[in-house]
């Protein structure tokens, strides 16, 4: 699934389209051609609300509000913690267990945030799914939504994710050609439907990252 903006969902209020890496979810500074909120939104011929947004070089699913009450209510469904949020990270290192973190961000500035005891309450779970030598991948639940959470929590573990170009060493981390995080899955109530949810497919150059950890020759 390596086609920017292709749709996954859409109904009168929301529409769900998958990100590949590299692309910006809202406009950027210098020239770096529409975001895609802007290529959505001349496509549909109509402004669209963004709920949430992507780190540029994470991969997966994005949602876009289409009027602005669906708006109101999916943004208040994100700050009450009503979402649940599963992403797919491959780390460096090897994992040896499943866990929690329990440590508060803050922003240090230039963008870059980090753990720190006056920042704010952030909780990230984390559950192996496999180990290769010297990287691990893992299923990720942030509980809360801090900028670059999940990034600056696997880094603080000891874990920086791999092609992170701003939170490790050796940038980009482990040599990988793009960020190896992907948002793969959101559940949320929508439409009298407590039991909504909605999944995104990793892209190719996810996949393949993985298979070549698995199989380095």
């Amino acid at each position: 699934m390596d086609n920017p903006g292709e749709i996954l969902y859409e109904d009168d209020g929301l529409l769900a389209v998958s990100k590949v890496s590299g692309d910006l979810v809202i406009p950027g500074r210098g020239t770096d051609g529409p975001s895609l909120v802007e290529r959505l939104s001349a496509r549909f011929g109509g402004k669209l609300f963004v709920v949430h947004r992507l780190d540029r070089g994470a991969s997966g699913l994005v949602l876009f509000a289409r009027d602005r009450e669906s708006h109101r209510i999916l943004s208040g469904l994100f700050e009450g913690r009503r979402v649940r949020k599963t992403y797919w990270a491959v780390v460096e290192g090897e994992v040896e267990q499943d866990g929690l973190v329990n440590r508060p961000i803050r922003a240090f500035g230039s963008g870059r945030m980090g753990v720190d005891g006056r920042g704010k309450p952030s909780e990230t779970r984390f559950r192996v799914l496999e180990r290769f030598p010297r990287a691990s991948w893992l299923e990720v639940n942030p509980l809360t939504g801090r900028r670059h959470q999940i990034r600056v929590h696997l880094f603080a573990l000891g874990h920086p994710i791999l092609g992170d170009t701003r939170y490790g060493t050796g940038f980009p981390v482990g040599g990988a050609p793009r960020l190896m995080l992907h948002a793969l899955r959101l559940a949320f109530p929508w439409k009298g439907d407590d039991g909504f949810a909605l999944s995104c497919p990793p892209s190719g150059d996810f996949m393949d990252l993985l298979e070549r950890l698995r199989d380095p020759l």
